[in-house]
């Protein structure tokens, strides 16, 4: 843990490092990662899977949760939501997300 107050972007960062396992590809660029709110003393991430039917939610909300707790001050907790509005859309990709898979354009 840290005693700095971590930003969106930062946290975001640390969401990189987390995969989702079915695409190979991470969270964050996949455009699953829909909010990240600091709101002292916890970080709130809601964030979705590619569908409802996903059966790693689980899985990678925990890996979300491991990501982030390293980088909060001592108290802190991060509470991570999975939320299904709006659902997941290829298009909500990052451009790093759509180059990966080789698309070019919107999906």
């Amino acid at each position: 843990m840290t005693s700095a107050i971590p930003d969106e972007a930062a946290i975001r960062e640390r969401l990189r490092g987390v995969m989702d396992p079915e695409a190979g590809f991470n969270i964050v660029d996949l455009g699953l990662v829909y909010r990240v709110a600091i709101e002292p003393p916890r970080v709130i991430v809601e964030m979705t899977m590619t569908s409802p039917a996903c059966p790693l939610g689980d899985m990678i909300t925990g890996e979300a949760h491991e990501a982030i707790a390293p980088a909060l001050p001592p108290g802190w907790s991060a509470d991570i939501r999975l939320v299904w509005e709006p659902p997941w859309q290829p298009s909500m990709m990052s451009k790093a997300g759509k180059a990966h898979f080789g698309w070019n354009g919107d999906a």
